[in-house]
């Protein structure tokens, strides 16, 4: 069918006005299934109707029944609005990064007794931030070399006397004695300069330290100090500068074959190659304005550099402008090299996903396969799936989990605290995390979503269904249901009680399963991160003998769990009776145990 079928299309067409502003297309529920932004409303979304279009574009096309329009007074305001109403709406055509991932950074305490520890951002006052780096590998090789050679601060809670460190000569233990700031201050400043990339200085001491050992004969003590060396050597070298100027810089650079495209960010900060990051789509109608979209969300989501190298000249202007920072599209040069570097890595990254991916698994497609098998009246866009976790009733959490158009959302994800007083009873925490959700979702008048899926068979199912109809909500519901070896093989229709075997090597069982195993992940770690923080409320608690001052003193000396980890009765011997002493270390090897089941 064409446009020229609904009129409600032909004059709105007719009336667009030649300016700036964004454009929203809608399907036959109203529901915005793309949204854009164009320097001419008019020619822009004219061509979605007069020209032929192929792919995704196609499918979208023939789903728009209405679109409205928002005018803007630049395409600078255009484009800033077009990702603001993307992430408001998600719409299913859309391209959308949910890649959030920060890169981390080593502080340095800039007063007291200086630590060095990793930090996700470089936001947190009284603190020298370096790097970001690669990965957290990569930082905290970094840290353990500095902590070798320099005897900062180790611990996070001082305890009452030194520990190994001391005894290494790796601490100057603040902890019985205080330290004078200038025994700090020239330590501060070789580890300030050296992870500023100035390595000279120490490898020239640790040098100097070998060859003073090697000849009086200490040839342990001398190699030491070679392992210090080589491991410098060894993580200075995956560094190399690449820009004296020390600027933060990132180039991108994309590829297109076969109707898709890949897009790669390589990320240089002071000088030095971080690393990359990657995304393969499928061609929209305009590649440029497909490009801006994808460069202004990702940069909506990670740090911004001081300089953005890109391969077109036609918006960089409007880019930088939209993003306050400088670009520039390079014609030769060093900064050529780079995009040939960025082009070259993209090709190679679309090449490898052509080998690699099953392109036939259309994620849009398996959803409109899951509407079908539970007579949906709209494809499930928005899915929610929801879990509990807890160990022998302890820490009790429910978790949501969300999908927008086949993706996870981790943004959009919930955690609950189940407040209900029977916490071993998984249907009753359902109960109190879907109810808690329903009615906020009413109450706050909240888009419901398309589907909600729980993990219990019918019994869960049950239980949803009633939490439904108390708070009042219209909320399609499935189950995934277990057989007796307690293996996921069926789909249960809530509202009709119908059970759907599931083809265990379908392509909508791998993404159910998928979906299934991000859920449990997510509950479970939200469950361990709640243990890891009151075990000692448990576990000091309830042992006799333990009193307050006894129990602060414990707090401050073992806080978590990990810190209890090597030790043994005697050390506890020393600020509790033996026998409290005994009591600790049985719970500590039972939680240990519950923990890896």
């Amino acid at each position: 069918m064409s446009y020229l079928d609904y009129p409600v299309l032909v004059q709105k067409i007719s009336l667009l006005p030649d300016k700036p502003g964004s454009y929203q297309m809608k399907d036959k529920d109203g529901t915005i299934i793309y949204v854009g932004k164009a320097k001419s409303l008019v020619k822009r979304v004219k061509q979605y109707f007069t020209r032929p279009q192929q792919g995704k574009v196609m499918r979208m096309v023939m789903e728009i029944r209405d679109f409205d329009i928002i005018e803007t007074n630049t395409e600078k305001e255009a484009l800033l609005l077009e990702i603001s109403l993307i992430h408001k709406y998600y719409p299913k055509y859309n391209i959308m990064l949910m890649d959030d991932r920060m890169y981390p950074y080593i502080a340095l305490k800039k007063s007291g007794d200086p630590f060095l520890k990793i930090s996700r951002n470089d936001k947190e006052k009284g603190y020298y931030y370096f790097g970001p780096f690669p990965n957290s590998s990569a930082a905290y090789k970094m840290i353990d070399l500095l902590n070798k050679i320099y005897p900062l601060r180790k611990c996070k809670t001082l305890p009452n006397k030194p520990c190994l460190y001391y005894h290494m000569g790796q601490c100057l233990a603040p902890c019985i004695r205080r330290i004078d700031p200038f025994e700090y201050e020239s330590m501060v400043d070789e580890i300030k300069s050296f992870l500023n990339g100035k390595t000279q200085f120490l490898e020239s001491r640790l040098k100097n330290q070998m060859k003073y050992y090697a000849d009086n004969l200490e040839f342990e003590r001398a190699a030491e100090f070679k392992q210090l060396l080589n491991t410098i050597e060894s993580i200075t070298s995956r560094q190399k500068i690449i820009f004296d100027d020390h600027i933060d810089r990132d180039v991108v650079g994309y590829s297109i074959r076969e109707g898709y495209i890949c897009v790669v960010f390589l990320l240089y900060r002071k000088g030095v190659l971080l690393g990359k990051n990657c995304y393969i789509e499928e061609i929209e109608d305009d590649l440029e304005d497909m490009l801006d979209n994808i460069i202004m969300q990702f940069y909506s989501k990670h740090e911004k550099p001081k300089e953005l190298i890109l391969p077109f000249n036609n918006s960089s202007k409007m880019l930088s402008e939209a993003l306050d920072i400088k670009t520039l599209s390079p014609t030769r040069g060093k900064k050529k090299d780079l995009l040939a570097m960025a082009l070259a890595n993209a090709k190679q990254m679309l090449d490898q996903h052509f080998q690699t991916a099953r392109l036939d698994d259309d994620v849009l497609k398996l959803l409109e396969e899951l509407q079908d098998k539970l007579g949906l009246s709209k494809t499930p866009l928005d899915i929610e799936l929801y879990d509990n976790s807890h160990i022998q009733g302890y820490d009790c959490v429910g978790a949501m989990v969300k999908y927008i158009n086949g993706q996870k959302a981790p943004q959009l994800y919930r955690k609950y605290h189940i407040q209900q007083e029977n916490k071993q009873d998984d249907l009753a925490s359902m109960e109190e995390v879907l109810t808690r959700r329903f009615k906020r979702l009413k109450e706050e008048k909240q888009k419901y979503p398309d589907l909600i899926i729980v993990d219990g068979g019918f019994n869960q199912c049950a239980i949803a269904l009633k939490v439904k109809e108390e708070v009042g909500v219209d909320i399609p519901i499935a189950g995934l249901a277990k057989n007796e070896k307690h293996e996921t093989d069926s789909l249960i229709n809530a509202d009709t009680g119908e059970v759907i075997k599931l083809n265990r090597t379908s392509p909508l069982f791998f993404l159910l399963m998928r979906m299934q195993d991000e859920v449990h992940r997510y509950a479970i770690t939200f469950h361990r991160s709640l243990r890891n923080k009151s075990t000692f409320k448990t576990l000091y608690d309830d042992i006799e003998g333990i009193g307050k001052k006894r129990r602060e003193k414990l707090l401050e000396l073992f806080p978590s769990l990990e810190s209890l980890a090597f030790v043994n009765v005697d050390e506890l011997s020393q600020i509790v009776p033996k026998e409290i002493a005994e009591q600790i270390i049985k719970k500590r090897d039972e939680l240990n145990k519950e923990f890896k089941q």
